[in-house]
């Protein structure tokens, strides 16, 4: 048995590390992918931890960062967090973990919604509007199982169907996440690592595509030939991430957490995340991190936040500055149930 955990234990690994090759880059693809939305991190707490959460087993919000982590709970936790997103769009996440009692596993099922509001229809003809209304929004939903092969080391595996829609068009497709857990010898000090959005390419399709075309324009016997516009596919956007963290718990002081992340998406260069939090008496905590240092033209940076906990709730605030996009603002609130 314990021959199998080693050898499954190397497979994954080696599949992370081969599928890391596979997109290793210096160029910048900013643009280039689609379902930019994947990349807006969830969870206030790890926000306000600068993002550097791949190694921290905490709350729904782990199965973003790193499906395996989600094994480690001993009761069903919930989470929700609204993000005040950048020019008045609205970023949502839902999440739920719950331990299955068998194998030591644990089922995780998350949603995130990315609204951008609706505006006003306008043509050529009409610019002041023809009294419609459109609007667009990104989703993704998806089913996490993991599972604890020993009591330090566990794994975990994502299946995600991802849509975007604007008006009368949209594009969906599937995805996996994959992930690694390891406690280790060093009481407190933890690794993870995790490939995210595996998968194929996405390709807008619907009604408002729809048009008519002269095939002759020479000749005015036809001249309104029913035809579709066919829009380019882009592929989703990889996010490989590899992180170790340390919890120090102390008798008088409170608790600490230090937490580092390297981060290499498929459509930009690697950057390090950093994160601290300070627990007092595991009721109030004070976090503050750094998100994307070192990454190209990087606008994201300095992220701080705090949290509540008490009787099974919490409530985390997280801060975010954006640069010339001014910031964002997210909450969050869990529940052990």
């Amino acid at each position: 048995m314990l021959r199998r955990k080693i050898i499954l234990s190397v497979l994954v690994l080696g599949f992370l590390s081969m599928a890391y090759s596979q997109f290793e880059t210096e160029v910048v693809g900013t643009g280039t992918t689609s379902a930019s939305f994947l990349e807006i991190g969830v969870g206030a707490r790890a926000i306000s931890m600068g993002g550097a959460y791949t190694s921290i087993p905490s709350g729904p919000s782990s199965i973003y960062y790193n499906p395996a982590n989600i094994v480690w709970f001993d009761n069903i936790q919930v989470e929700f967090m609204h993000n005040q997103w950048l020019v008045n769009t609205s970023h949502d996440f839902l999440g739920a973990v719950i331990p299955l009692p068998f194998y030591n596993t644990s089922l995780g099922l998350s949603f995130i919604n990315l609204d951008y509001g609706e505006q006003e229809v306008r043509t050529v003809s009409r610019p002041e509007g023809t009294g419609e209304m459109f609007g667009a929004r990104d989703y993704a939903a998806s089913v996490t199982l993991a599972g604890a092969l020993t009591d330090r080391f566990s794994f975990g595996l994502s299946g995600k169907y991802i849509n975007q829609s604007i008006w009368n068009t949209s594009s969906n497709g599937m995805a996996v996440d994959l992930g690694v857990f390891y406690k280790t010898q060093i009481d407190g000090l933890n690794m993870g690592m995790s490939i995210c959005n595996f998968g194929g390419e996405l390709q807008m399709a619907g009604r408002n595509l729809d048009t008519t075309v002269d095939p002759d324009p020479d000749h005015v016997t036809i001249d309104r030939v029913p035809a579709a516009l066919e829009t380019d596919s882009y592929p989703l956007p990889i996010l490989f991430r590899a992180g170790i963290s340390y919890n120090l718990e102390t008798e008088n002081f409170g608790s600490f957490i230090t937490t580092m992340d390297v981060y290499h998406p498929s459509n930009a260069t690697e950057s390090i995340s950093l994160g601290f939090e300070y627990g007092l008496l595991q009721t109030l905590f004070l976090r503050a991190g750094y998100n994307n240092l070192f990454q190209d033209d990087a606008e994201n940076g300095l992220t701080f936040g705090a949290g509540l906990a008490k009787w099974g709730l919490r409530i985390d605030y997280a801060y975010s500055d954006w640069g010339i996009l001014q910031s964002s603002s997210r909450i969050s609130i869990g529940m052990a149930l």
